[in-house]
């Protein structure tokens, strides 16, 4: 098994038991937005990281297990999206950015 995420980033080379991982892909009509930029807020709304979407428009964090929000910025919108991590898990977001 390669550790691929059927439709998402690979895991090759991450010890997922050890790491808390938020990973996720941007959306618009059913097509990928590369170059959006996406937040990370802890449980406070305090800014924590950002980064850019690939081309695919998959994104990844390594984060603290806990309650998080995912914000997304494209052109002409901000999407928040909450999500829980565990260490041992992938934390998999689904960002749509409306039409």
């Amino acid at each position: 098994m390669c550790g691929a995420v059927v439709g998402g980033l690979s895991t090759e080379g991450i010890d997922v038991s050890k790491e808390t991982v938020i990973q996720g892909v941007v959306s618009r009509e059913g097509q990928p937005v590369g170059g959006a930029y996406v937040r990370l807020l802890d449980g406070t709304g305090e800014f924590t990281a950002e980064v850019p979407t690939s081309a695919t428009g998959h994104f990844r964090f390594f984060a603290a297990p806990g309650n998080w929000t995912v914000r997304t910025l494209a052109p002409g919108a901000q999407v928040d999206r909450k999500i829980v991590a565990q260490q041992g898990a992938i934390a998999e977001v689904e960002v749509a950015i409306p039409a």
